[in-house]
């Protein structure tokens, strides 16, 4: 091994410690408290060391989104291989973004909190390349399903291309989580928290859409025997990849 091998490899070693610690404390005291002159020196190196890693919290932030990138494009990997219909595959997608948040709320707010323009704009222009690139697999592979989709002769393309039909039901299935995320918001409109309207509403959008088969959202057994089976099969894959007692910002 070279001296410069041996330092990329000493840095890359320090930089996952300072991610480890960040995402330790984030895990007790919470995303704002997150401060980098006690981060450095719980890691008992200098401020200006971490520095020479991370241009600023919001870019040290970014660095934890993007660490655990390649964990949920291999669950959405599996996901697309499972033997199961497509529409059902956008489903399946859906349920594993609610798992996600259910086992591994740390990393879920994270995750809400970085796209903010505050923290976005304030990171490194760097780090914001690589959660970019990090995310074009991931669009490939949903707008993939819905190109198999309409190669099939399930979903009509109506005049837009596989990229911008997925746009939609992604939006949907974030837009809802984030909804949630909110204390208190859908208890000031006098909206009960139904575990299963986030999928009526995924299934009205894919209706309309005329992905084929089409499903009545009226019908409660037949959409609850549905999630529950998706939710297996997901919860399976998801535990294969990460333990659901783990918090992906630690792994």
């Amino acid at each position: 091994m070279t001296v410069n091998e041996r330092k990329e490899r000493q840095r890359a070693a320090r930089e996952q410690l300072f991610l480890d610690k960040a995402a330790e404390l984030i895990a007790r005291d919470g995303i704002l408290q997150l401060q980098m002159a006690p981060l450095a020196k719980a890691c008992e190196y200098a401020t200006g060391t971490l520095y020479q890693h991370f241009s600023s919290k919001e870019d040290l932030l970014l660095a934890l989104v993007a660490r655990n990138g390649c964990n949920q494009l291999r669950l959405f990997e599996q996901i697309a291989a499972l033997a199961i219909p497509h529409r059902n595959k956008i489903l399946a997608l859906c349920v594993a973004e609610d798992l996600a948040r259910q086992y591994h709320p740390s990393h879920a707010r994270l995750e809400q909190y970085v796209f903010t323009e505050v923290v976005w704009e304030n990171a490194s222009a760097s780090r914001r390349q690589l959660i970019l690139d990090n995310s074009k697999p991931l669009s490939a592979l949903v707008s993939g399903i819905v190109r198999a989709a309409i190669d099939a002769g399930e979903l009509p393309d109506h005049q837009c291309s596989a990229l911008e039909l997925s746009i939609a039901p992604w939006a949907l299935c974030c837009g809802s989580h984030n909804l949630e995320q909110t204390a208190g918001l859908f208890e000031a409109f006098g909206l009960n928290k139904d575990s299963l309207q986030r999928y009526r509403h995924m299934h009205l959008l894919l209706n309309g859409m005329q992905w084929q088969p089409l499903l009545d959202i009226t019908d409660t057994a037949t959409l609850t025997a549905q999630i529950q089976d998706l939710k297996q099969r997901v919860e399976q894959l998801f535990h294969n990849l990460c333990p659901l007692n783990v918090d992906p910002l630690n792994v």
